[in-house]
């Protein structure tokens, strides 16, 4: 064997010094610390005055706009703040006189009485949709308008339901053309004077459909006003309407009974023929009338009269 290839002839092992080669001896520096500077001084990081007014310049007139537009707005805003509370304490606004139109039932002061202001009010500081609404709480008020009319004037105008009849719902109620009651009747003031009387409805059919009783009632006005287009015929103070419908009117001065039928088309009809059967009583006969009957047949009139007195 060759000992010269095995590090020597005399066996002996080769030094750390020979044995490693040169390079292997070279100590890499990482990279993080060969980009590594030496930190400066504080001054040194700074930027310059120059820079800074440069930055603050720029900044200003960025802020401008917006400072002028704040500015501008708490100007406005103020000014109307003023504005307002000048006009709304000032007693040149105050409420000299409130003007009502188109009470008819009612009395100029019971419409004053039903508002939410008084004179000595500020014209500006009465809200009108508030006057305008408790106005129309007021049974007789159908509708409500207001508007200023300045420097120191209220104008209201009104508009009143106008009674038709008065209905028997357990209680007597005044009801519109429409057929719905608005105001609880008082009779004792005048509430129902010349008004016929509609009798034969009940409570509990109204709160179950109101709707259809304000149809039913409707109807009776209708037949009503159909019965008073004829003057000849005698005046009616009550009209009765059943359960099924079936129509009586009662005269004002003896309460004869008219029985009609049904509410529908035939009763022009039977009206003709209450015309013809009436123009042949006397007038002792008219007074003794009790029933007059037109509910069988279109054509056909049963007068009943009451017994003469011996």
């Amino acid at each position: 064997m060759d000992r010269s290839r095995r590090g020597g002839t005399n066996g002996s092992r080769p030094s750390p010094e020979t044995s490693v080669p040169a390079a292997s001896r070279l100590t890499v520096k990482s990279r993080k610390s060969q980009n590594r500077r030496r930190p400066g001084s504080l001054w040194s990081r700074m930027p310059r005055p120059r820079a800074i007014a440069d930055a603050c310049g720029r900044a200003a007139r960025r802020s401008l706009p917006g400072l002028a537009a704040t500015a501008a707005i708490t100007l406005v805003g103020s000014g109307i703040w003023l504005g307002y509370s000048f006009i709304t304490t000032s007693e040149r606004f105050a409420i000299t006189s409130i003007e009502i139109h188109g009470e008819s039932h009612l009395t100029e002061d019971q419409v004053r009485a039903a508002m939410p202001v008084r004179v000595g009010d500020n014209v500006f500081a009465t809200n009108l949709d508030t006057v305008t609404g408790q106005l129309r709480l007021a049974p007789w008020i159908a509708s409500a308008t207001a508007h200023r009319m300045l420097p120191d004037t209220l104008v209201v105008e009104i508009r009143e339901h106008a009674a038709a009849a008065i209905v028997d719902l357990g209680a007597l109620y005044l009801v519109d053309t429409s057929g719905h009651p608005f105001k609880r009747a008082q009779l004792e003031a005048g509430d129902g004077s010349g008004l016929p009387v509609i009798t034969g409805l009940l409570r509990t059919a109204y709160d179950t459909d109101p709707v259809g009783t304000a149809a039913v009632v409707t109807s009776a006005l209708a037949t009503l006003a159909a019965w008073t287009a004829e003057p000849g015929r005698p005046a009616i103070g009550e009209v009765h309407v059943d359960p099924h419908a079936q129509i009586t009117l009662r005269t004002y001065d003896h309460a004869t009974a008219i029985q009609l039928g049904s509410l529908g088309s035939e009763l022009t009809a039977r009206m003709r023929t209450f015309d013809a059967a009436w123009a042949e009583l006397t007038e002792l006969e008219r007074t003794r009338a009790t029933f007059i009957h037109l509910d069988a047949r279109a054509d056909q009139v049963t007068v009943a009269l009451a017994p003469t007195k011996d």
